[in-house]
C-alpha cells in the first residue's frame, strides 16, 4: 500500500466515523491507534541502529507533513491560521516527546520503554481539570491508578531498566501530556487534518533546526546522515504509521474528554509486547501478563462507568 493511499484511507475513516460519534466510537478509535502506534518505534529501534534518534524522529513528522500537505491545502481556513502560535507549541511539545522516547530505544527494550511512557495517562488526568476544567471522580482516576500499577508491575522497578535512559521515557510522557491537553483544545474547532498538519510542520521545524545544530556541533544523537532507499523506505513509512495514528488520536480527542480517554492509552504497552516478542524476541513474562490484564481492566472499567453515568443522566 502506497503512502498517500494509507493517508487517503485514514481521511475517509476519519469522515466516517465522524457520522457515528460516541462513547463507543471514541474508545474503539483510540484502541485502535494505541495498537497501531507501536509498528513506529518498532522502526523508530530498528532505523536507530544506523542514524541518529533526532534524524529518526525528523523523519517521522517530514513525511506526515509532506503527506498531509494536500489535504490541508484543500481544508485551509483562516480560523486555523489564527491560532497558529498552539499549533507551533504542541509541535515542539510532540517533537521533544518523540525525541526523548526515540532516543530511549537505543538501550530500552520496546515494551520497557513505552510501560515507563505510561505514567503519561496519570499525568494528563491530573492536568485535566487544571487545563481543561473536566471533572475527574475518584472512580476515574483509581482506574487510571490501577492502569499504572499494572505498567509498575510490567517494568518491575528497582530493576536495572532505571538508569539513565528510563528518564527519558518519563520526560517524554510530561511533554506527550501537555501535547494531549493542546490537542483536546483545538481538537472542537478545527479539522483533525489541519490540526496534523500545522504539528508536523512545527514539529519537523524544531528539529530542522536542532538537526543543524546537532551537525556543527557534532552532538551524536542530533548528526544526521544521508539514508540509503532502505532507510528511505522505512522513514517514510513511520511517518505515514505516525500520521494514521495520531489522526485517530485527534479524532477521538473530539468526541470524549481526555479524562475519560486517558487508561485506553494503556492498550500501547499490548501493542508493545506483541511487537517486541515478533520483531526483537522478547517473550513477555508472567508478571507482564499480569500487568496487562490490569491494564486492560481499567480500560473496560471506565467503559462501563462512562455508560453508566451517561444512562443515569438521560
Amino acid at each position: 500500500m502506497s503512502l498517500v493511499s494509507a493517508t487517503c484511507i485514514a481521511d475517509i475513516l476519519i469522515k466516517n466515523l465522524s457520522q457515528k460519534e460516541g462513547l463507543a466510537t471514541a474508545i474503539t478509535v483510540m484502541i485502535i491507534a494505541m495498537m497501531l502506534l507501536p509498528l513506529m518505534d518498532v522502526i523508530a529501534k530498528h532505523l536507530g541502529n544506523s542514524m541518529a534518534p533526532g534524524q529518526v524522529a525528523w523523519s517521522r513528522f517530514f513525511f506526515q507533513a509532506l503527506l498531509l500537505a494536500p489535504f490541508a491545502w484543500r481544508l485551509r481556513s483562516v480560523t486555523s491560521l489564527s491560532q497558529w502560535h498552539l499549533h507551533a507549541l504542541r509541535g515542539f511539545l510532540i517533537a521533544a516527546a518523540t525525541l526523548c522516547f526515540f532516543l530511549s530505544l537505543k538501550r530500552l527494550p520496546l515494551a520497557d520503554a513505552i510501560a515507563i511512557f505510561f505514567v503519561e495517562p496519570l499525568i494528563l488526568t491530573l492536568l485535566s481539570p487544571i487545563f481543561l476544567g473536566e471533572t475527574i471522580g475518584w472512580r476515574r482516576l483509581s482506574a487510571v491508578v490501577t492502569g499504572f500499577i499494572g505498567a509498575l508491575i510490567i517494568i518491575k522497578p528497582g530493576g536495572n531498566v532505571f538508569g539513565l535512559y528510563s528518564v527519558l521515557p518519563l520526560c517524554a510522557a510530561s511533554f506527550f501530556a501537555f501535547y494531549l491537553i493542546l490537542t483536546r483544545k483545538l481538537a472542537q474547532q478545527i479539522d483533525p487534518v489541519l490540526i496534523q498538519f500545522y504539528t508536523g510542520l512545527s514539529a519537523v521545524t524544531t528539529l530542522s533546526i536542532a538537526l543543524l545544530a546537532g551537525s556543527i556541533w557534532q552532538v551524536s544523537f542530533l548528526n544526521p546522515i544521508w539514508p540509503d532507499q532502505v532507510q528511505w523506505g522505512f522513514m517514510a513509512t513511520l511517518g505515514a504509521i505516525g500520521c494514521v495514528g495520531h489522526l485517530l488520536v485527534v479524532h477521538a480527542f473530539r468526541i470524549l474528554d481526555a479524562g475519560t480517554l486517558a487508561p485506553f492509552q494503556y492498550f500501547e504497552i499490548i501493542g508493545a509486547v506483541i511487537f517486541g516478542w515478533y520483531f526483537f524476541s522478547d517473550i513477555p513474562s508472567k508478571s507482564t501478563w499480569l500487568g496487562i490484564t490490569i491494564i486492560v481492566g481499567s480500560g473496560i472499567y471506565v467503559y462501563w462507568r462512562e455508560q453508566t453515568v451517561q444512562q443515569t443522566a438521560t
